[in-house]
């Protein structure tokens, strides 16, 4: 097959392994610039204030001082231009905006930071404050999961974004033989561990968060939205992992990359004969243009037989 069919195997596993790369690579791009309606629209979770800032003066639930304290906090923050319409998160940021009609501009992105996490009590401006002390407690318990679980999150994509890249770099090798495509396999099987881990982990976390706001927050007309357009990319990143994986581990199997050449092997014509020297009939002597013949053989006769000998080889 030669290593042009060599390069022809590994093509389908590279190929996996780039678009899986590409995916991870938009997660960690989702907020990075709030003038690109592409990035800023990939986002883990919303968080939707915008019917809140429509009337913050409604009236709750008679009697209840607890939630009154915490909507007395709300209109605080609203007056302050501390709460904004909307809110996105990200895996290194959060951006916030207003919402015109249909349009969701965002106006505001928070310096990137490793393993960050969304603290609402403090960007909202409730920290310090009675609502603090009074906020629900179903919420807090997530936030703190939330904050734990995060950290681990952001290593995982960390660690499946490297790992993508010195598969790919690994899959270079595996062009001149099986041994690269075993290597590589090695590095794609972890690479879709750690991808699959982190994809499950976002799901479930900012699954749970979705939940909490919209079970503890609904009263105050404030509501969570998971990021679908996200959890197709970081599942889309698994999917072509584990693709990659598949076809990698094909290769090993596969496509050597060394080319079939023919031997030709000369074999000699059964049945053929070489002429030696008779034992019976000696060998001839020239001396002066005349011929002595010079008998081998036990006996002497004096005429020369017509009978030549050959040896069987």
């Amino acid at each position: 097959m030669g290593k042009l069919g060599r390069f022809a195997c590994i093509f389908t596993p590279m190929a996996l392994s780039i678009a899986s790369l590409l995916c991870l690579l938009l997660v960690f791009l989702g907020g990075l610039n709030k003038n690109d309606s592409n990035l800023s629209s990939l986002w883990f979770f919303r968080a939707d204030a915008s019917d809140f800032l429509a009337n913050p003066d409604f009236d709750l639930i008679s009697g209840t001082d607890i939630d009154d304290h915490i909507l007395q906090a709300f209109r605080t923050s609203a007056s302050s231009n501390k709460l904004k319409d909307f809110y996105t998160v990200h895996l290194w940021n959060y951006c916030s905006g207003d919402i015109k009609g249909d349009d969701f501009k965002l106006t505001y992105c928070s310096p990137r930071q490793a393993s960050f996490w969304f603290n609402p009590e403090e960007v909202w401006g409730l920290n310090n404050t009675a609502a603090e002390r009074f906020f629900p407690k179903q919420l807090d318990k997530g936030l703190d999961v939330y904050r734990k679980v995060s950290k681990w999150m952001f290593a995982a994509y960390s660690i499946a974004f490297w790992v993508t890249v010195a598969e790919i770099v690994l899959g270079i090798f595996a062009i001149f033989s099986r041994w690269g495509s075993f290597v590589t396999t090695i590095a794609s099987t972890a690479s879709t561990i750690m991808t699959l881990a982190a994809s499950a982990t976002s799901t479930a976390l900012y699954g749970s968060l979705t939940g909490a706001f919209n079970t503890v927050l609904k009263p105050y007309h404030i509501k969570g939205e998971l990021g679908h357009k996200m959890m197709v990319v970081t599942w889309l990143a698994v999917a072509f992992s584990f693709g990659a994986g598949l076809f990698w581990l094909i290769s090993t199997c596969c496509c050597s990359g060394k080319s079939d050449k023919k031997r030709v092997k000369v074999e000699k014509t059964p049945y053929t004969y070489e002429r030696v020297a008779s034992p019976y009939l000696g060998h001839r002597e020239q001396h002066g243009g005349s011929h002595e013949m010079h008998n081998m053989g036990p006996q002497q006769t004096g005429k020369v037989s017509a009978y030549e000998p050959f040896r069987h080889t």
